[in-house]
This record gives C-alpha cells, sequence and structure tokens, in this order.
C-alpha cells in the first residue's frame, strides 16, 4: 500500500464512524502497545487532535513486525497507513489494521512520560514535554476553542480586533509593578548631574516597561472606531508565588465607546455564558475528563452559570450583606475594603448560588480612570464574581471629565506629562466609554477545575523561574 493511496487523516478524525471504509495514512506518537499470544500487537496511537487516542492493529505479517513494531515503546513517533474499521470495542467506534508502519523517531526507556500518572508538579519540570499529555493536550484543546469563541463573540457584535502595544511608558494600573525594558547597560549606567540614572541616553529616550494592560491604548482606539477588543500578553513584577498568579499573562479586553456601566455588565455576562457554552459542546471528552479528574461538579457549575441570570449588586449592599452573614471571615469586612476572595465566594456560593455584578466600588481603592459617581466617593466599577474563585472580570465605566481624572491621577501621584495623549481624548469630543479585563488563564482554570495558575498556561513565568 502507498502514501498516495492513502487519505491523510487526524486521529481526530479516523476516530469518526464516517471514516470506516477509509484507507488512511495517519501519523503521531505511540501511547501504549501491547502485544497479543497470536501474531499481533495492539497501538494505542495519538497525534494532539483529540483527547481520545485511535488503536491500531498491527498483524505479525508486516515485513517489519519483528524489527521495528515490537520495539515501538511509549513516546515513539510513527507513520501509519492502514484501513479504518468499526471496532468491536466498548468506547471507540473505529480501529485501524495497520498495512505499513514505519518508525519516524525511536523514544528510550528513558522517555520520562512512561504509562503511569504523573503529578502536575513534576510536569512542569518537563513543560517541553507536557502537551503530550492526557491533561495538558486537553488544556491546550480547551485554550485554542476558548480563544476562537472570545473572537468569535466580539466579531459577532462588531468589534475590531487591534494590537495595543507591548512596551510603554505609562502604567495603567497605577500600581508600580512594572518590568522595566532598557539597553542601558546595568553595571554602568549613564548618569546626569543629580547622579539619578540618566534615561534620556537609553533606547527610547525615557523609562520604559512591559504594559501591565492595553486599556489606554485601546481606549484611543474606542473613541474612533466604536467598539474595539485587545487580547495578548501582560506583565505583573509582582512577587506573589500562589495558585493564581503569574508574571506574564495574557489579558482580553474589549473597550466601547458609547457604552454605560450597564451595558458594559451585558457584554461580560454574556461573553462568559459564549464560552462556558461552547466549551461544553465543543469539547465534550476535555470537559468529561477534567469533571472526572479535577473536579466532579465542574460541568454542573458552567451549566449553572449559563442559565443563571447574574445578581446586579453594589458594593455597599455587599458590604452589608456580608457584615450581617453572621460568618467569620478572616479578613474582618469593612466599608472601603477591597473584597477578599473569601467575601466573594460567599455571595455567590452561600448567599446568591449565583455569579454577581458588584458594582460603584469605593473610589480610593480603584484605578484613576474609572469614573466617578455624583456622591463622589464611589466609582462606577464593576467586578464579576462567580462561584469557587471570586472575581474572574474587572472593568469601569471610564472618567470622561478631564478635570476630574487629573484631579484622580493627582490623587494617585502620577506624573501627567506621561499621560497627556490620554487626556486627550477628554478634550477631543469626549464621548462616554466603558471596558473590562478577563485574565485568560483564570478562565481556563475554571473551565478544567485545575488549581494552579502555572498548569494551564504553556511555559509559566513566575518569581525566580523563568525556564523553557
Amino acid at each position: 500500500m502507498t502514501e498516495s493511496i492513502a487519505e491523510r487523516l487526524s486521529v481526530a478524525d479516523a476516530r469518526k464512524a464516517d471514516a470506516i471504509g477509509k484507507t488512511v495514512l495517519l501519523k503521531g506518537w505511540v501511547r501504549t502497545r501491547r502485544d497479543s499470544k497470536v501474531g499481533f500487537s495492539f497501538i494505542e496511537l495519538n497525534d494532539g487532535s483529540s483527547f481520545g487516542n485511535i488503536q491500531v492493529l498491527a498483524s505479525k505479517s508486516l515485513n517489519n513486525y519483528d524489527s521495528v513494531v515490537k520495539n515501538l515503546n511509549t513516546g515513539c513517533s510513527i507513520r501509519v497507513v492502514g484501513l479504518v474499521k468499526e471496532s468491536p470495542g466498548a468506547g471507540q467506534a473505529t480501529e485501524v489494521e495497520a498495512t505499513e508502519i514505519e518508525l519516524y523517531g525511536a523514544a528510550p526507556s528513558s522517555y520520562p512520560l512512561q504509562k503511569k500518572r504523573h503529578s502536575l508538579e513534576f510536569l512542569r519540570t518537563i513543560a517541553h514535554l507536557r502537551s503530550r499529555t492526557n491533561t495538558f493536550g486537553a488544556v491546550e484543546r480547551i485554550r485554542n476553542r476558548v480563544s476562537f469563541s472570545i473572537h468569535q463573540y466580539f466579531q459577532e457584535r462588531g468589534f475590531f480586533y487591534v494590537h495595543t502595544p507591548l512596551i510603554t511608558a505609562s502604567d495603567c494600573e497605577g500600581a508600580g509593578q512594572m518590568f522595566r525594558v532598557s539597553t542601558i547597560d546595568p553595571s554602568n549606567p549613564p548618569r546626569n548631574e543629580q547622579g539619578e540614572i540618566d534615561y534620556s541616553q537609553d533606547f527610547f529616550g525615557k523609562p520604559t516597561y512591559l504594559t501591565v494592560s492595553g486599556q489606554l491604548e485601546g481606549e484611543t482606539f474606542a473613541c474612533g472606531l466604536g467598539k474595539i477588543y485587545t487580547f495578548g500578553p501582560t506583565f505583573r513584577a509582582e512577587n506573589s508565588n500562589t495558585t493564581r498568579h503569574l508574571a506574564e499573562f495574557w489579558m482580553i479586553e474589549p473597550e466601547a465607546a458609547f457604552y454605560e456601566l450597564e451595558d458594559n455588565m451585558e457584554l461580560a455576562e454574556g461573553l462568559l455564558k459564549r464560552i462556558f457554552s461552547d466549551v461544553l459542546e465543543f469539547c465534550p471528552e476535555e470537559m468529561a475528563f477534567f469533571n472526572k479528574q479535577f473536579d466532579t461538579t465542574l460541568t454542573e457549575t458552567l451549566q449553572h452559570i449559563i442559565q443563571s441570570d447574574f445578581v446586579r449588586l453594589t458594593y455597599t449592599e455587599a458590604v452589608d450583606i456580608l457584615k450581617t452573614s453572621g460568618n467569620s471571615f478572616e479578613y474582618k469586612v469593612e466599608w472601603g475594603i477591597d473584597l477578599q476572595s473569601e467575601h466573594e465566594r460567599y455571595l455567590t456560593e452561600e448567599h446568591f448560588k449565583k455569579p454577581v455584578i458588584l458594582y460603584n466600588y469605593p473610589r480610593s481603592i480603584k484605578p484613576f480612570y474609572m469614573r466617578v459617581n455624583e456622591d463622589g466617593k464611589t466609582v462606577r466599577a464593576m467586578d464579576v464574581l462567580v462561584p469557587k474563585i471570586g472575581e474572574i472580570i474587572g472593568g469601569s465605566e471610564r472618567e470622561t471629565d478631564l478635570e476630574t481624572l487629573q484631579i484622580r491621577m493627582d490623587e494617585q501621584g502620577l506624573e501627567k506629562a506621561n499621560y497627556s495623549w490620554y487626556e486627550d481624548l477628554r478634550r477631543y469630543g469626549t464621548v462616554p466609554h466603558s471596558g473590562f479585563g478577563l485574565g485568560f488563564e483564570r478562565v481556563i482554570q475554571f473551565v478544567t477545575g485545575i488549581a494552579n495558575i502555572r498548569d494551564v498556561i504553556p511555559f509559566p513565568r513566575t518569581p525566580g523561574s523563568c525556564e523553557f
């Protein structure tokens, strides 16, 4: 049998019943091989296209059965030509009766991914290989599906996808937790007359950083194109060794002109429901795996969110509920604090038993760009809270009054000279506009039930660790 006669299929397509009767060409990695006593071998083959493997039957009549087939180990890469047949085995529609098997790359017994369950901690040490495991193959296929759903959701609503810069001179959040970008020699930096490092001699002629958010630049496009969204990497130089923090992660940030806070809430709720609906529909094998291995309530939780109307609740109302709950929280609840995960989870899991959108937060705990309410004490901020993790989306209606914006910048100690272009949006044809940020890895954590955020991104960047 020659390759030209065979139809090249992925394992995912070869597993479907409509492939029965086709002569196919498959290429992938051996997951397992077992030999029968009556002269043939069963090979479990996977090429990454689906969660499940396809079973390949290799007869001893193959001319390289003894020299190649019987020496195939877990991890070997092979080429298979064969006939797709209906499988008599339970749980699989098809199998392939091989007429040719060719070895591409051998995998010795030292191959670290043997047929056993490996801990997630161990797999982080071999991140370059972990996509070949059931868990991480499933994670990456879900990342792919969720990415596609996000783009579809915004494109269908007339949003334009824009690319905001990764290198910036402005701090969107005002927190100062930014990675510096510089070509200055740290062992011999140029200095000015005051003895300070002279950044005018740096590559960009000023201090520059990796972005913590594309929001500010995104606003400029929203104030010209109407509705936009960004989807790209962001960076935080925050020394947090937790299961929820990364130094490099991906953010989805829509921004829309003529959107007020209520419009923003609708957009955020719709996005989450679309993501969760699509992942259940298009990744059933992966979701069944995560529901079994990581969180047995996962599917039920996602379906509940899809079917729920999100509660709209002011921050002040939430504080009152928490203070009168009778719960003994680790962090004391007082008006003016930034609510902790335990407070957010109480609201979503115990009090309302559904997602909650909190809004109108104290101005003192929110960034300068959020619109100040008439009471002068709160801003038109919103956080979307979901069961199990708490906040999953943060956003706001943006401040449109130039004088108020400048006061807020002074309150947070920002250098206004770095934001003159941002102020111009309020000088020239200002409009009500709103947006939010959704941490992509937080979403993947939520839909998979994986506890540590380092296990839902291909190569995690964390304090003290920049491997691979």
